[in-house]
């Protein structure tokens, strides 16, 4: 690979960081809103299928350019962004609390009391969670890497659905019962957020897996890299 191709890939590896913490960072910042959505009139524990945390939205994104980065770039750059992604979560959770410290003026058209509302449990919230969340990628990265030592890098789908699954079950697992732990959702609620954030999960872990071909094929194509060939970095 010549130089200019290296520096290109570099910058595209930049740019798949950037996005990824920019996910991250935001899934952790609106994570108290829930919505709805009702393709089917089901209920699953009490509760409608698919009344999610909005948070859920950005977060798949993450295991996408995760699983994109290992397919392109090797499991090392891999974990080397899930690493970035924690300390900026740390930082954003610095900012935050240095925000909620400092009092707001009386013609602040956001107050102390609905800052801290919106706020206030993120930061409680996001550093318990900072830890499920690192845990969940490596797994990710871990068996991604294992079934395309499997594989032969072949059978894309199956790394990347196979990876994306378990450890997001892991992750839902485990943000719920935090979400639970900290009073934000009463725990009657636990068992069908699980079941519909996982669902919801799986669905978008599906529906992005064409998105995962077609980054993977403009690479190869772009790069001339053969199956299960992987760029190495400057």
């Amino acid at each position: 690979m010549s130089l200019r191709d290296k520096h290109l890939a570099q910058r595209i590896y930049l740019l798949l960081g950037g996005l990824f913490i920019t996910s991250l960072v935001v899934s952790n910042l609106i994570f108290q809103k829930f919505f709805y959505w009702h393709p089917f009139e089901v209920e699953i524990f009490g509760s409608k299928l698919f009344e999610i945390s909005v948070g859920i939205l950005p977060y798949p994104i993450t295991f996408l350019i995760t699983d994109l980065i290992s397919e392109i770039y090797g499991k090392k750059r891999a974990n080397d962004i899930v690493v970035v992604g924690i300390f900026a979560s740390l930082f954003s959770l610095l900012i935050i609390y240095t925000a909620s410290s400092v009092p707001a003026t009386s013609w602040s058209y956001v107050n102390d009391t609905l800052f801290n509302k919106v706020f206030g449990n993120t930061t409680i919230a996001v550093f318990a969670s900072m830890l499920t969340y690192l845990f969940a990628q490596f797994i990710d990265i871990q068996i991604y890497h294992f079934w395309k030592r499997v594989t032969k890098g072949k059978h894309l789908w199956l790394r990347n659905n196979f990876s994306t699954w378990f450890s997001q079950f892991i992750d839902t697992l485990t943000i719920v019962s935090l979400l639970c732990f900290f009073g934000i959702i009463d725990w009657e609620n636990f068992a069908g957020l699980l079941v519909s954030g996982f669902l919801f999960k799986v669905i978008v872990a599906l529906l992005d897996t064409p998105f995962l071909y077609l980054g993977v094929y403009l690479f190869r194509k772009r790069f001339n890299l053969k199956v299960n060939e992987e760029i190495d970095l400057l």
